[in-house]
Formats: C-alpha cells, structure tokens, sequence
C-alpha cells in the first residue's frame, strides 16, 4: 500500500487524546478505508474462565488505555508504524455470552473475514478461550502455525469441570484439531503451581517447549528468542499473550494473576525481538478491568498490542526514513 494513501490515527496534536473516535488508538474503524494491513478486533467473551471474571470488558478498556498512546513513532524498532501499515479497528464481535461454542464460532467467523495472505488479526480479548477461535480463522488462511505463547500457565489441560473449551484447555483443543504444526511452539513465562507432575509431559505432546519465568532470568532476551526461532523455522507465527505473563506488580486486572513474572520492560524486550515478518495473528488476552487499578493492566495491554504492530511494520521496513 502507497504510505500517501494511509490513514492514520487521529493526532494528539489535534485532537486531546482524551477526546475523539473510541477505536483503538483513535485508528479508523474498518468501514472507513477502501483497504487495510492489519485488522484489530475485539472479542468481549468471558465464558471459559476459571476464577475471576470479567474479561469481557477486556476490549473496551484496552482500547480507552490506548488514548494514551503516542502512536507516531516508536522509537525503539525505529519506525512509524501506521505510516507503513494501513491498520484498523473492527469493533468487537457480538459473542453469545452463555455458549461457548457458539460464541467461538462468532468470532472465528468475524475473524475469518478479516484475514487473508496479507491481512494480519490482532484480536483483544476476552478470556483466553477466544484464541481458539482466531486459531482457525488464521489456520484456514495460512494453514498450521507456530504458536508463541507469553503466559503464566500452560493452557493445555484436558478439560475442566467436563468443560472441553476453556480459557485452560485452548491449546491442546488447538493441537488436537492440527490447528500447530508439530513441535513448532514455545511456552515463554510459565511459573506457578500444577495441578500433576503429569500436566508437564502432556504438554509436550501437544509440540510445545517451554521457558519458564525463571528460566528468563538464566537466558536472557536473546537467547529465548534465539529458541523461539529455531522450533518456529520460517513457519508463520500465531503469537498469543496472556496479560498474566506479566507479574500482578504490573498486570493485577486479571483473571488468575500468579506472582514471580515479568516487569512489563521484559516483556516489551521480549515481544520487540520477535521475528515480526513472521507473526501474521497475535491476540492480547485476559484483560479484567474490575480487578484493575488506575488502568495499569489495560495500559499494558494496549502498549502490547501497538508494539505487536509495530514490529510487524518494522519488519516491512519505513519507506519515510
């Protein structure tokens, strides 16, 4: 797409940032541009949770924190991403909130109209479960992924209370369906107790290695991403990121917050060294504004989101520098 073409968020210098379009980052809504690069799209659903409630109001908090964002320039991928890529706000997807399965097949069916070979998904959650279905919107595109998967807790239990489609059981359903190309993904930021020994063996059965929060302490930035690069070959990356991966200090507005994770400048370390050429879907999940304060945990999601974005432009390159 011609940069000249591009539409851009509403400027902070014209505009208070406090005022204004409510879409992300005061981006153009879909319905406004003939074409676009990159679709956010807003998954208010909550009916896989496991403890506190509340993600469901996830989307709409995200995208008043991101008000605060000054999108123009990042500095440090050393480009203006929405001067490379046309980006857009797709609304949200009106779930059904008492069926899970028929609310995951409201999304990956909005979902699906928004991917293509070129046009990339950030979906804002939501409870965890909501991955599934972007899953296989992408999945039906660009055929098996590499998940890279930023959490506290591994997301491949079996069931829960006989419940098959959990915001805990998305990514063995995801295997299972052969949504993941084998042996292709990776766990970043695990920590915390398990229910068995046992749960450790299954998940690398379902083609995952993984980091643990301590484990980043060892390796460093480079060294994990070095790993993530190696299991992911030149395969397209679906990157999923569970706010929990950050430690309460710095994400407390979520569902089942575990302590002993990353700063929130780990994470941005980390997501930042990504191969952003690969990465063609990415959601940031589990966001629960009741049980935030002064919008830390929503702030930090929606800087998540626009450093996503902004390694996926760096890696197209600025044609402005």
């Amino acid at each position: 797409m011609d940069p000249a073409d591009i539409i851009g968020p509403v400027e902070g210098t014209k505009v208070p940032r406090f005022a204004g379009a409510s879409t992300f980052a005061r981006l153009p809504r879909v319905d406004e541009v003939t074409d676009f690069d990159v679709a956010i799209l807003g998954a208010p659903f909550d009916g896989g949770v496991s403890y506190r409630p509340g993600a469901r109001f996830g989307p709409s908090a995200v995208r008043q924190a991101s008000r605060h964002l000054r999108p123009a320039y990042h500095p440090d991928v050393d480009v203006s991403p929405f001067r490379v890529l046309q980006a857009v706000d797709a609304g949200d997807v009106p779930c059904n909130p008492f069926d899970i399965d028929e609310a995951l097949r409201q999304i990956t069916d909005h979902a699906g109209e928004l991917v293509s070979d070129r046009r990339r998904l950030v979906t804002i959650g939501g409870d965890h479960t909501v991955a599934l279905a972007a899953l296989r919107a992408v999945v039906g595109t660009h055929g098996p992924v590499a998940v890279v998967h930023l959490d506290a807790h591994l997301d491949t239990w079996d069931t829960y209370f006989g419940a098959e489609r959990t915001h805990g059981t998305v990514f063995r359903r995801a295997a299972e369906e052969g949504l993941l190309l084998p042996d292709a993904s990776t766990h970043i930021g695990i920590r915390g107790p398990l229910y068995d020994a046992a749960d450790l063996v299954d998940d690398i059965r379902f083609g995952f290695s993984t980091v643990r929060a301590a484990d980043f302490d060892r390796l460093g930035v480079a060294e994990v991403v070095g790993r993530v690069r190696e299991r992911a070959g030149d395969a397209p990356v679906y990157l999923s990121v569970d706010i929990d991966v950050l430690d309460p200090a710095f994400a407390p507005g979520t569902g089942t917050p575990e302590i002993g994770g990353f700063t929130s400048r780990e994470l941005l370390s980390l997501l930042r060294a990504l191969p952003g050429e690969q990465v063609v879907a990415a959601d940031v999940v589990e966001v629960s504004p009741p049980f935030d304060h002064a919008e830390i945990t929503s702030l930090a999601a929606a800087t998540v989101v626009y450093d996503v974005i902004a390694v996926m432009a760096a890696a197209h390159g600025d044609p402005r520098h």
